[in-house]
């Protein structure tokens, strides 16, 4: 199975969905530019699969990319089963290493609030940005072990 970006989402506010964007900018040690939480340390960039986003609409939800707060939803990786120091090689060079699984929610995001559970505490993951560069929709992705 090829593993690729399905979706690169954004937002200017904490606690928020983000909103999909045809294309972004990896900085690296960074962030997604644009983004609210572009500001360094071990979470600069977060990843969420497809397939988790599909465990909540089986369960009824009204839910899609970037509902999540997730930077970029994938497609075809099981994300939480990579160990940590993963490195994930992006279609057009850019390199991330797997930084945390997880998080833990201080205040439940909007999601949670909706639904009653939320699937990026246990099944979204960080990366640092190693090396940047543009992202988009359909761009390839390739786990390095």
């Amino acid at each position: 199975m090829t593993a690729f970006i399905v979706s690169v989402n954004i937002s200017d506010k904490k606690g928020m969905k983000k909103r999909p964007v045809s294309a972004g900018v990896l900085e690296k040690a960074k962030g997604l530019a644009g983004d609210i939480h572009a500001e360094g340390g071990i979470r600069q960039l977060s990843l969420l699969a497809e397939e988790s986003i599909a465990k909540m609409q089986a369960g009824g939800y009204d839910v899609k990319a970037g509902d999540f707060a997730e930077n970029i939803t994938t497609s075809g990786i099981d994300l939480i089963g990579l160990p940590l120091g993963t490195l994930i090689k992006t279609g057009k060079g850019c390199l991330l290493k797997l930084s945390k699984k997880g998080k833990e929610c201080h205040h439940h995001c909007e999601i949670y609030r909706q639904a009653g559970s939320c699937v990026m505490p246990t099944e979204g993951v960080f990366c640092e940005i190693l090396e940047g560069g543009a992202v988009k929709p359909g761009d390839s992705l390739e786990v390095l072990l």
